[in-house]
Formats: structure tokens, sequence, C-alpha cells
């Protein structure tokens, strides 16, 4: 009996702090492509494209690469069309002749920064 008086006070008591908003943010499941150009036309030099599945708020995720290429545009910052992005919408990574060379990550953030998950990964070349 007191076994269950203190399981149920634990799982109200994380409901009421607000906790269990937390607990139940699981990182979106989406489908992303990866569009590297040829050097020296005048498309971006790598685009990325939500393909289908979960609709993903913008301001929640970030593009990293841990190699030489820079990233020109933060797409989790308002450069993606709207402030959702939904299948069909894509954003420029890396534009303007820069080097492309590194692997890239869409980061999710959970709201309150807990906790994170890569979304896709690229390893471009």
């Amino acid at each position: 009996m007191v076994a269950i008086t203190v399981i149920l006070a634990a799982v109200i008591g994380t409901f009421v702090l607000g906790l269990g908003d937390q607990v139940q943010q699981t990182s979106p499941n989406a489908q992303w492509n990866w569009d590297q150009g040829t050097a020296g036309d005048s498309s971006p030099d790598l685009t990325l494209t939500h393909e289908g599945g979960d609709s993903v708020e913008s301001a929640r995720t970030e593009v990293t690469n841990s190699g030489a290429g820079t990233v020109d545009n933060d797409c989790g910052q308002g450069d993606w069309s709207s402030t959702t992005i939904t299948a069909g919408t894509s954003c420029d990574i890396v534009n303007d002749g820069n080097t492309v060379d590194g692997t890239y990550r869409l980061i999710w953030t959970a709201e309150g920064g807990g906790t994170s998950s890569t979304l896709s990964t690229y390893e471009a070349n």
C-alpha cells in the first residue's frame, strides 16, 4: 500500500511540476535529403530538404559541421521559409562557393534544452 502511494505521488508530482511535458518530448520522425551541388555552378553548394514525416519547429534545429566546410546559414534561426519545417521545405546550408567538406548534422533540441537528437547526418566530400 505504501509503495503504491509513493509511486502515485511521484507521477502526480511530475506532472504538477511541469516535468511531464519534458518527459513526453521525443525527437521528430522525419526524412531528410542532402543535395550537394557541383563546384562552380550557380546552385547552392549544399541544400537540406525535409522529405516527409513529422513537422519540425525550425527554432529547435541547428546544422553543424565537424570538418573544414562552413555552415553559411543556421536554418534553425530563420532561414527556413516558415517557423514550422514541413515536407518540401528546403534550406541552403552552404552557399557562395564555400568549402563543403566534412560531416554535417541536423540536430533537434527539446523544449527547455533537456535533450537533443541528431535527425540526419551527411558526409560531404
